[in-house]
């Protein structure tokens, strides 16, 4: 079914306002998810509102927090969440970055005790509409087998790299598990197989069922040994760089909270455009393979997902509209 983006935005507003958040708070969290749904990224839209809800009542998320500086060192800061909520924290975080890189060229913002951002690429997109180049990592709990490894010791902690763009902002924004546990979470709402390999089951062999590497925790790192070390990699520089926790602390807790995370912007007015149109246009050169439609650069899919539902309004999974609508205090 579909809806509009101001219904989805104002219903998810209300469900947080009644769980005690205040409302400019409120507003920010809500507008995010919503804008997450409308591009597309519904895993860390709308189908992910009810677990949000979960964790502020389990306390793990604060309403009332706010992120806080720590230290400044040039252009390199460090902040803490105080888990105030991940998207708010992520949004404050990624603003600050921005106005560091406007006065000075670039800067890093380093965040420490954050809760899930969901999805990371918002960020990216933040930082292209304000002419900046961003870079920014989280890491999260282990949820993927390192290579060679059999049980979850690494997490998929996703990465984004934007770069502005009038024709459209370049956006990359992966998980370092071949699919997120999100993603997983559409296919199996769908009851669809995943279109290549994305982890395990429990006898270890490759497959493309989502229930099964539900059941495993044995998701495939991207690229093999090489998603396996960034992985590792981008723990180390953002527990590192921001005093917080690491994937081993965060996992030793249970729940997935207090995350670490960074946020660099650079100053995009020495950005070349012409060399940025010119590799798009190369790589769209190619001659698409057997089965594939078409070929994009990244973010170009979210765009089209945009405006269609700009057109149409935004796609939601009924079951998951209703649960929200119960959290409201409304029958669907």
């Amino acid at each position: 079914m579909n809806i509009s983006f101001q219904e989805l935005s104002d219903t998810m507003k209300s469900v947080l306002i009644r769980e005690g958040f205040p409302e400019n708070k409120a507003g920010i969290c809500a507008n995010i998810f919503a804008i997450n749904s409308r591009d597309g990224v519904h895993s860390h839209g709308l189908n992910r509102f009810p677990v949000f809800i979960e964790r502020i009542r389990e306390g793990l998320i604060d309403g009332h927090s706010e992120p806080t500086l720590v230290s400044a060192n040039g252009q390199v800061e460090q902040w803490d969440g105080k888990l105030a909520p991940g998207m708010y924290n992520a949004t404050i975080c990624m603003d600050r970055a921005i106005q560091l890189a406007k006065s000075n060229g670039i800067g890093l913002v380093a965040l420490r005790n954050t809760n899930h951002w969901m999805r990371g690429g918002t960020y990216g997109w933040q930082a292209a509409e304000q002419g900046c180049i961003a870079i920014c990592a989280t890491n999260a709990r282990a949820n993927m087998p390192p290579w060679g490894g059999s049980s979850p010791s690494i997490g998929n902690n996703p990465l984004v790299i934007a770069v502005p763009r009038a024709g459209g902002h370049i956006v990359l924004d992966m998980a370092l598990s071949q699919f997120s546990y999100g993603k997983l979470q559409e296919y199996e709402l769908s009851e669809k197989m995943l279109p290549v390999d994305g982890g395990y089951d429990e006898n270890g062999v490759l497959t493309k069922d989502p229930f099964a590497i539900h059941a495993s925790k044995r998701s495939l790192p991207i690229g093999f040994w090489k998603g396996s070390g960034l992985s590792i990699m981008l723990d180390l520089l953002v527990s590192g760089l921001s005093g917080g926790r690491s994937v081993a602390d965060i996992t030793r807790e249970g729940p997935e909270y207090g995350m670490s995370q960074f946020y660099i912007c650079i100053r995009a007015e020495g950005l070349n455009k012409n060399t940025v149109e010119e590799i798009i246009a190369f790589t769209k050169e190619s001659s698409p393979a057997e089965n594939a439609s078409t070929i994009r650069y990244p973010g170009e899919q979210t765009l089209r997902n945009r405006i269609k539902s700009e057109q149409e309004g935004v796609t939601v999974n009924e079951k998951i509209w209703k649960e929200v609508l119960d959290l409201k205090g409304i029958s669907s």
